[in-house]
């Protein structure tokens, strides 16, 4: 029922997470990222807890499979998740559990990894990855998004899907980009592409309000002079 690209760029050092599911809100669980650190997404029957462990690990300097590997090792209910996750040098990992929800895969390519399950075929995850790479020149949150639409383009879900997300995490403890549409009944990951292109030509604006207040621009809002 979730299919998503977790990815990092080599240009930027940004990392990042597009997601999207047939449930509500699924940016409030499934899409986690960490400046300098790493990306990791946590699906299926979801235990958002599992995302800070890996971070956790992976901050003090363990490498994507050896921190999924750690954390997975013993755990009750595991078999029922489904993680990937990104480190700092761009390498990959990921975990799917026994008990995981219909037609599941992995894809990972160039600093990505892609997972989904309840798929209408195994071609999904391939299908994400290479939507990540075909222009690495992007925005990361444009490449991220990219991944998603050509997953839902070679079939996305059985079902329809009704939530998505978009987090990159860049040089600051807070997200550069958190975007996400909770419920839409048709078309969420259309309505995230036009919050990302609403968002866009502003995020380094509200990025300034954060640093340098006195160097973000006027909005021109009712009040504001």
């Amino acid at each position: 029922m979730t299919f998503s690209i977790a990815g990092h760029c080599q240009r930027t050092g940004q990392f990042g997470v597009a997601i999207t599911t047939s449930s509500i809100s699924v940016g409030s669980r499934c899409p986690h990222a960490r400046a300098g650190v790493g990306a990791v997404a946590t699906q299926n029957i979801t235990d958002p807890h599992l995302a800070t462990l890996v971070l956790n690990a992976m901050e003090a300097g363990h490498s994507a499979s050896e921190a999924i590997a750690s954390v997975v090792q013993g755990r009750d209910n595991i078999d029922y998740r489904q993680l990937t996750a990104v480190d700092a040098k761009g390498t990959t990992a990921h975990f799917t559990g026994a008990h995981i929800l219909g037609t599941n895969a992995i894809s990972e390519d160039t600093h990505c990894v892609a997972a989904g399950n309840l798929l209408s075929s195994t071609a999904v995850a391939k299908a994400i990855t290479d939507g990540f790479m075909a222009d690495p020149s992007a925005h990361l949150a444009e490449r991220l998004l990219s991944g998603i639409e050509g997953g839902l383009a070679a079939g996305g879900e059985e079902g329809p899907v009704h939530s998505a997300a978009l987090i990159v995490a860049d040089k600051m403890p807070f997200y550069l980009v958190d975007l996400r549409v909770d419920w839409e009944d048709n078309g969420p990951i259309e309505k995230l592409r036009s919050l990302w292109h609403a968002y866009e030509p502003q995020m380094n604006d509200y990025l300034n309000r954060a640093i340098d207040p006195s160097a973000a621009p006027s909005y021109g809002v009712a009040g504001d002079p």
